[in-house]
């Protein structure tokens, strides 16, 4: 997996539709992680001569594999687009708990529409599922996650998004990298200069690749000749199937399940990488959520597991296998993981998690977002459409609604301030 992360914007396009402040530099924003300041600003003062950054990245490009002609194809009348480089230094002010990622990506509205998606690709994904051993249903949740099912593919063209990060900005080796690799993709022919349009750090496609793991794990399953990761639904899902087996899915094991602590247990230090025996955590007491045993199906005691707990003791905890370790690869961040997880679960009929989140304000779904959205359009607020996306305008009209109703400022779209403004509709019907 590379550093920035394997897919750099994964979860950046389907997170924005259900939450705008969960990303950081194309990651889901750690759960619990430390306010830090904002760098919004659009303005951006280039360091060099862009034109004259990509004459200099020619022969590199030509040593990567890429034609000189198609290096200039490409280059020749190529402008550049510094919108992208405030979105690699943004740092979100709003920090997430978990509670609100998970409510806005596996809400009721993707589960029932990847259910839909399951029944209308059946063939496709029973195929897919022969083929690399990878369940249809989990396959379908990443699908769903990283662009809603493909609703959200990203609008920033490819060459001029890679093109400028490559010049300007943090991480520019890497992102020469993948610069390269877009020029690569395009003069083998698999995909047309337009259908490379994707979110502002080069992730496109259904499944939201970057141009390199492309180059390295996409197939071609619908056997046109091509891999299509665009057009092609096959492809993409058969290729988010393949980078799964790659690395490291077991097939007919489970990526984890949610456990019960005994009173008695002492945890500290356990975590997903210190992976123990099942028999060693039946020892201690463990069991399932529902008080069955945790060895059931193909485990045995010496399956190896590692115990997460995403909120503290406290909250929901998880033991989880070598399986989850595989979708964590998809993008390095054990929310975002869960978050697949656990709608492929959805997906496959079982139901919530029964361990209450350790908070007096749950979080809220899609639907409840816009549904806190329109009532803050109602009392005058500019902060666009009710979209269900929570920014900087809706957190700080909430903040404003909180101070007003005597809650604690915090701006988030949670219970409290949904039960508040249905209240006070209720009321006003009344009057």
């Amino acid at each position: 997996m590379r550093s920035l992360s394997f897919l750099c914007g994964t979860a950046f396009l389907a997170m924005t539709q259900a939450n705008a402040e969960l990303v950081i530099n194309g990651q889901p924003a750690p759960v619990n992680s430390t306010p830090v300041i904002s760098n919004t600003t659009s303005d951006y003062s280039p360091a060099r001569d862009f034109q004259g950054c990509l004459a200099n990245l020619r022969s590199r490009a030509i040593a990567s594999g890429v034609s000189g002609t198609t290096y200039d194809r490409y280059t020749q009348n190529l402008t550049p687009d510094y919108s992208v480089i405030a979105k690699l230094n943004y740092q979100p002010e709003f920090s997430t708990p978990i509670w609100d990622y998970l409510s806005g990506l596996v809400d009721e509205e993707r589960v029932q529409k990847g259910r839909e998606m399951l029944a209308q690709h059946r063939d496709t994904l029973n195929r897919v599922a022969a083929a690399y051993g990878v369940p249809a249903e989990t396959v379908v949740a990443v699908w769903g996650v990283e662009s809603n099912f493909g609703d959200i593919s990203g609008k920033y063209p490819l060459i001029q998004a890679l093109g400028t990060l490559s010049c300007e900005g943090r991480r520019q080796d890497y992102f020469r990298g993948e610069f390269f690799a877009t020029m690569r993709i395009l003069q083998r022919g698999d995909l047309r200069e337009e259908q490379l349009k994707g979110s502002w750090a080069g992730a496109f496609g259904h499944t939201q690749f970057m141009p390199s793991t492309y180059e390295e794990l996409a197939v071609d399953f619908d056997g046109d000749g091509r891999r299509d990761l665009v057009s092609s639904t096959a492809d993409a899902l058969a290729s988010t199937a393949n980078f799964l087996k790659k690395r490291g899915w077991q097939t007919g094991m489970p990526w984890g399940f949610e456990v019960r602590i005994p009173d008695s247990a002492s945890v500290g230090g356990e975590s997903r990488r210190n992976k123990k025996s099942l028999s060693s955590w039946e020892s201690r007491g463990f069991t399932r959520v529902d008080g069955s045993p945790i060895i059931q199906g193909n485990l045995s005691g010496a399956s190896q597991a590692g115990l997460m707990m995403p909120a503290g003791a406290s909250g929901p905890a998880f033991l989880v296998f070598k399986n989850f370790d595989a979708i964590y690869g998809y993008n390095a961040a054990e929310s975002y993981a869960l978050a697949i997880a656990h709608l492929s679960d959805r997906l496959q009929g079982k139901g919530a998690f029964q361990t209450a989140w350790p908070t007096d304000d749950a979080g809220t779904s899609r639907a409840e977002r816009r549904e806190i959205q329109n009532y803050l359009l109602k009392k005058g607020y500019d902060i666009g459409e009710a979209d269900g996306l929570i920014g900087d305008k809706t957190r700080q009209a909430i903040r404003q609604e909180q101070a007003r109703l005597g809650l604690s400022q915090s701006g988030r779209a949670g219970q409290q301030i949904l039960k508040a403004f249905r209240n006070e509709a209720a009321k006003s019907m009344m009057q």
